[in-house]
Order: C-alpha cells, then structure tokens, then sequence
C-alpha cells in the first residue's frame, strides 16, 4: 500500500449540546476523493464524550469496509499517565469468521474527545493497512 492509498482523517466535529447530549462526526477521506462519515451522539460527561466520538469513527470505519469487517467498540477511557492524557479504546474487529480484540492509544492533551477519535485509528491502523493491501 502506498503513502496515496492511505485513509485519511479528513475532519472531526464535536459539539455540547444545551440539551445534556453530545454529538459527533468524523469523515475519512481515501486518496481519490471518496469520503466515509460517521455520526454518533451521547451523554454530556467524560466517559459519554469519549464513547460518542469514538463510535463515530467506528461507524465511518465500517462504511469503508463493510461487508468484509466489522469493528465494535468494547471500551474508552481518558487515563493519566506520565502527566499527560491517554485516551485509550478497545476494540472488536469480525473479519470473515474470526474475531479478535484491538486496543489503540493517543496522547490528547487538550482535546480527549478528538484523541479518543484518534485513537481508533490507531487501533486498526495496521489491520486496515493489511485489509487495503489484499484488496
């Protein structure tokens, strides 16, 4: 797979609404234009924002590989480490009978919302890089 086959994060959006929810979408872009969002939305509170923009990722994620995998996001959470923040997400990845469990990381000092995002990236990074290079 070439740097040009990569799938990139295109932009991320996250908003507080006055109602006590969160929404979030995150669109991922591939090199010839095609753009995969996802949309998801939550409780207003540490763990419900980083759920709610980590399961937008997934679900821009899965339009870009379903039906041949499937991601289901098992956990996130903001921890502190090393002074600093990272947000950490565990995933599930179903790829034709099997399935097997990710975990991803990002160091999100100012924004663990984008960072738990990031971090799902980072979690299928090297699955997705194997999945695009057998296509």
């Amino acid at each position: 797979m070439s740097e040009t086959e990569r799938l990139r994060f295109q932009d991320f959006a996250f908003h507080r609404l006055p109602s006590g929810r969160c929404s979030a979408k995150v669109v991922l872009s591939w090199a010839d234009g095609r753009q995969f969002t996802g949309e998801s939305d939550g409780v207003i509170s540490q763990a419900g924002e980083l759920r709610c923009c980590a399961e937008a990722t997934v679900r821009a994620l899965e339009r870009v590989v379903q039906p041949k995998m499937g991601f289901e996001l098992v956990g996130v959470k903001a921890v502190r480490a090393f002074d600093a923040i990272v947000v950490i997400v565990s995933l599930s990845v179903r790829q034709e009978a099997r399935a097997s469990r990710l975990v991803g990381a990002y160091l999100a000092e100012t924004d663990p919302p984008r960072g738990a995002a990031l971090a799902v990236l980072n979690a299928t990074n090297r699955i997705l890089g194997n999945f695009f290079a057998t296509r």
